[in-house]
């Protein structure tokens, strides 16, 4: 296609409104089934960090606005634990399989990952 440009924009900044570490993987995978009513649902993995997150939908002109013109993404709520070292799936005791899905390619979820270490919610 003659005068076709393509370029990439990617998301200068991730707020994340609520977040919530779990002590394992195996508790991370038990919460994201429930959350989705025990449909399928995988985990995203990045920088020993496996974690879902739920966006803000865009459907309000104000959150559009700052997605397309100041490149903001919202994020409502993220949930996740550490695990060092990728594995393609978790396998709780109670036998649910939750496929985790390598996302260590994507610069966006290794800054998520990066940030989510960083800022570990202190133990008591």
């Amino acid at each position: 296609m003659k005068g076709t440009v393509i370029r990439h924009e990617p998301f200068k900044e991730v707020v994340i409104m609520e977040c919530n570490q779990f002590p394992t993987p195996d508790d991370l995978a038990r919460f994201a089934n429930i959350s989705v009513g025990g449909r399928p649902s995988g985990i995203y993995w990045a920088e020993g960090v496996t974690f879902i997150y739920y966006p803000i939908p865009i459907t309000s002109r104000t959150v559009a606005k700052h997605l397309i013109e100041e490149k903001r993404v919202y994020w409502a709520f993220v949930s996740y634990s550490l695990m060092p070292k990728y594995q393609p799936r978790i396998e709780t005791k109670e036998k649910l399989i939750v496929p985790v899905i390598d996302m260590s390619t994507s610069p966006l979820f290794q800054k998520v990952a990066q940030w989510l270490k960083e800022h570990q919610i202190e133990k008591p």
